[in-house]
């Protein structure tokens, strides 16, 4: 109540227009507390150090609390008229989301590397920047694409149910053998952060060498690797590891498909921990099932999650993980933080720490 009478004292001219009524005094305190207040939406329940971190900074919250994705008409509904939107990977935001929210919206923050779900273009005609989360988690997606790829070439999730099931019995010369990664070529689709982070820790394994391709050449971190750039056919055709870390484009969409598992060798498996449409996942079964490929491991698929009846998780010889690949406490946490700190940026009109630049 005192709240009150101090904003009727400071405007009375403003009272004068309004009927002398209870109702009038608490508009004009919602109308002066929202102006003076930014307010954002979350999507999600977030790590609780990005979560206090925008609970200090003044900001009115609304936000969908729970684990679960926020439903199409919950997000449209909660959204309209926030200053400011801190979103994920499966939340889709386009024109309709945009329109809703209104044209005070002042900035996205996503918590991810991708962000295809967000309409950029839409965002650009709006003058409304759109932050994104990367560097954080490239140590983590690599060791978990090495994790993969030793899950699959050493065939150990087969070997595990062996043991649960019953078929472990007396030593068979080559029961569970699969291909082992020292003296092999590897190739990396897409050097970018997370490929050369692959690439460093392969080293270790004695690899006998490492090949990539890319839109351009990486010489800096090429020489490092003492990594041969190549046409993205030889990458197909020498490989017996292929290792998918590549940005998901016009150009890379469906970029493994029937006739590129066709060059692949027969021996070869592939690991993908980029993005699921980076594959034709139709394509990649047939291969698996006609051994045009030895198997595949993958940390990203479409649709996600994957129904359970899905053809890929009927396949001994193809290992499929929930999309973990940046799956560390720390990781996540750092990921929230980042969003956060891009969201609150945005709305004092400052630079962006990580913003998508998109000609």
């Amino acid at each position: 109540m005192l709240a009150i009478l101090q904003c009727v004292n400071r405007s009375l001219p403003i009272l004068q227009s309004y009927a002398p009524s209870f109702g009038a005094l608490l508009y004009l305190q919602c109308k002066m507390s929202s102006e003076s207040k930014p307010s954002i939406y979350i999507t999600r329940r977030i790590p609780n150090e990005a979560m206090k971190q925008l609970q200090s900074s003044g900001c009115s919250i609304r936000q969908w609390d729970s684990d679960s994705p926020v439903p199409r008409d919950e997000l449209l509904k909660n959204i309209a008229g926030v200053d400011g939107l801190f979103c994920l990977l499966t939340d889709k935001i386009d024109k309709a989301v945009l329109d809703q929210a209104g044209p005070g919206l002042k900035v996205v923050s996503t918590m991810s590397v991708g962000y295809n779900h967000v309409d950029i273009k839409e965002c650009q005609k709006r003058n409304i920047p759109v932050g994104f989360t990367p560097d954080v988690l490239t140590d983590a997606t690599a060791e978990l694409t090495i994790a993969l790829l030793l899950m699959t070439s050493r065939r150990l999730l087969e070997a595990a149910e062996q043991v649960k099931s019953g078929g472990w019995g007396s030593w068979v010369p080559l029961w569970m053998c699969g291909p082992g990664l020292s003296g092999s070529t590897i190739g990396i689709l897409g050097l970018g952060r997370i490929g050369a982070a692959i690439g460093e820790r392969l080293l270790s394994f004695r690899v006998s060498k490492i090949l990539y391709s890319s839109r351009s050449p990486k010489e800096e971190t090429a020489a490092k690797l003492g990594a041969e750039f190549v046409s993205f056919d030889k990458l197909l055709k020498e490989s017996d590891f292929l290792i998918v870390s590549c940005a998901l484009t016009n150009e890379t969409r469906h970029i493994f498909n029937a006739q590129t598992f066709k060059m692949m060798k027969k021996s070869a498996i592939l690991i993908n921990t980029s993005r699921g449409d980076v594959i034709k996942q139709d394509d990649l079964y047939s291969a698996l099932i006609d051994g045009e490929i030895a198997a595949a491991g993958l940390d990203v698929t479409t649709p996600e999650p994957l129904p359970t009846d899905h053809p890929l998780l009927t396949l001994s010889n193809c290992v499929v993980l929930p999309h973990v690949g940046s799956a560390t406490v720390e990781t996540r946490t750092s990921m929230a933080v980042l969003a956060a700190n891009n969201l609150l940026a945005g709305l004092n009109n400052q630079p962006l720490v990580a913003q998508v630049e998109v000609s």
